[in-house]
């Protein structure tokens, strides 16, 4: 994937990635009837290790050396990134969630993010960015107000939206420590190295937490899952890795703000969800926060 990922333009990458991480919340509703979440993310991880496997061996990748931090910071920044990430995700989904409010606590990311740059790395936010995330986050709160405002406050909500903020930590958390502990390394092993113990944890997680492990082969499923091994766990995520190494921690996260109204609209054409016209003037103010943001 990394070697397809060079055949497109660099200056494309932000606009791909954004179009392939808005898929990862409609391959979760394809897929979550019929298996549990943290059963799903499992056969997902396997998947990815057993294919990035074969690519190691294929391409004879370099490791890190011997003995070193970077394994270990490899591995955290992957557990962050995949498993907090994805396990608060396709938790709050199954149980409920709607995946447009997901992806609104998610897209909080970028502010969170832009705290953490100015603490941890040393990052410079200017003021002209910081102006862009706050319009990034109006945008996001306008594309999705009617499913706000749709009577979904209610008492089981709250256990919903736990999953979802601790989705929201890991992400942020992930990036920042990938940015300052280990922004380079190579995709292929690199990938082995952070899906490893997301698959350890996130299967004893299943079976701690009494997930039947029961998966209904259906067509929807198996298109589902490899959608998301192979668009997202392989082809997104080497777009991330490339965009962490590339530029700061506020201009990655900043992208994030685009997933819901991008989502919304893979909602639209494939499920026939309305787009109001609050939400398509979202869609506006957010990309043109973003493009502030990322001046």
């Amino acid at each position: 994937m990394p070697d397809a990922a060079r055949l497109v333009p660099p200056q494309f990458y932000p606009c791909l990635f954004v179009a392939l991480w808005s898929t990862g919340f409609i391959g979760a509703k394809y897929g979550l009837p019929d298996a549990q979440p943290l059963t799903f993310l499992s056969l997902r991880y396997a998947l990815v290790l057993l294919l990035m496997g074969a690519v190691v061996l294929w391409t004879r990748a370099p490791w890190p050396a011997r003995g070193s931090r970077a394994w270990v910071h490899i591995a955290v920044s992957g557990l962050l990134v995949h498993g907090v990430y994805l396990g608060g995700v396709f938790t709050a989904i199954a149980q409920g969630l709607p995946a447009g409010i997901t992806a609104l606590l998610v897209g909080l990311q970028p502010l969170l993010t832009a705290l953490g740059a100015g603490l941890f790395l040393g990052e410079r936010v200017r003021p002209a960015q910081w102006l862009g995330l706050a319009l990034g986050l109006i945008g996001v709160g306008l594309v999705l107000a009617h499913k706000l405002g749709s009577g979904l406050a209610t008492p089981a909500l709250q256990a919903m939206l736990l999953p979802a903020f601790v989705a929201l930590l890991g992400i942020t958390a992930g990036t920042l420590y990938q940015k300052r502990f280990c922004p380079a390394f190579d995709l292929r092993t690199g990938s082995l190295i952070q899906f490893l113990p997301c698959l350890l944890l996130t299967a004893l997680a299943a079976w701690a937490g009494g997930e039947s492990l029961e998966v209904r082969w259906s067509g929807s499923f198996v298109f589902a899952l490899a959608w998301l091994v192979l668009v997202l766990s392989l082809g997104a995520v080497s777009l991330l890795h490339m965009l962490i190494r590339q530029g700061s921690a506020v201009h990655v996260a900043s992208l994030f703000y685009l997933v819901p109204p991008t989502t919304a609209l893979f909602a639209w054409a494939l499920f026939g969800e309305t787009l109001h016209g609050l939400a398509l003037a979202g869609m506006v103010v957010a990309v043109t926060g973003v493009w502030l943001a990322r001046r």
